[in-house]
């Protein structure tokens, strides 16, 4: 695509040969880098916006208490946690629910098979600082075992780990293009090595820096967009196959990390801006190292 006729035989480098693969596998491992820089933003967002206002009263269960007297103990509890200052509802999570939600661990059972404690789902106002340790306390004291578990608290820990998962992703991303772009000058430095008398030559004949530096960066585009796409593919063709490995796991083992659209869109720009890279890195690489020739 960007290979134009030189006066050099660029060709015949000995370390152009490998450069396309030196790059498709610098581009494999900035796309997979930042596959999983996106998913895990996308997974932080969703986390955040659907439980940070959220918390779950848990009810012990009783084998020895008849209906009647669990159907009194989950009132005591319903009536209590909505008339706490700041929540805005409060349901009942079904049985059905609670066991599908332990499926993955317990596998097919029965609510009659093991004893299911109570689980309350309440939904917060988040411009209101509520405590849970203080509802925890007033519901203990009527309903001896109650536990508030506030999804707010491990919620900011973990998304404080997913931002510093996403740090080292960035942070390996870096360091992968500064690698390609190290790459791309020494096997450019070794060009200008090799040709150095026919640079001379072409000094001779009136050709100026630029016309030579042109040369050098059309190859390196040329070599860096066929690298990149031979390392764009084995990443796509990577990520379809995890989502197909994670896809065939019980749900509820992995989180549901999704690529967005926009995520697919920026891993099919990373060919040009691996031929990009490589062809501006060339072009300056080149006419720095022509003036100290001069």
């Amino acid at each position: 695509m960007f290979a134009q006729r030189t006066d050099l035989p660029l060709d015949k480098d000995p370390l152009s040969k490998f450069l396309p693969w030196l790059i498709a596998f610098m581009v494999y491992l900035a796309a997979l880098s930042q596959a999983g820089l996106i998913g895990l933003d996308s997974l932080a967002n969703r986390w955040d916006t659907g439980m940070a206002a959220t918390m779950t009263v848990q009810i012990p269960a009783d084998p020895d208490a008849t209906a009647a007297t669990n159907t009194r103990r989950l009132q005591i509890a319903l009536n209590m946690v909505s008339e706490f200052p700041g929540v805005l509802n409060a349901s009942v999570i079904s049985q059905d629910k609670v066991l599908e939600l332990l499926s993955p661990w317990l596998g097919l059972v029965e609510a009659a098979d093991v004893p299911l404690p109570i689980l309350i789902d309440v939904e917060t106002n988040p411009d209101v600082d509520m405590d849970a340790r203080v509802l925890q306390q007033k519901l203990a004291k009527r309903i001896p075992g109650t536990q508030v578990d506030d999804h707010g608290v491990w919620l900011a820990r973990l998304i404080e780990m997913v931002r510093t998962l996403e740090g080292l992703a960035a942070g390996l991303l870096l360091f992968i293009l500064l690698s390609a772009a190290g790459t791309v000058i020494f096997t450019t430095r070794t060009g200008l090595t090799v040709h150095a008398e026919a640079i001379e030559v072409l000094h001779l004949t009136g050709a100026h820096d630029r016309y030579i530096a042109k040369q050098f960066a059309g190859r390196a585009m040329s070599m860096g967009l066929k690298g990149g796409l031979y390392g764009i593919g084995l990443a796509v063709l990577t990520l379809l196959l995890l989502g197909h490995m994670a896809g065939r796991m019980e749900a509820g083992l992995l989180p549901d990390i999704q690529m967005p659209l926009l995520g697919w869109v920026s891993l099919a720009v990373l060919p040009l801006l691996s031929a990009m890279v490589a062809g501006m890195t060339a072009r300056h690489t080149v006419m720095r190292n022509l003036r100290r020739m001069l």
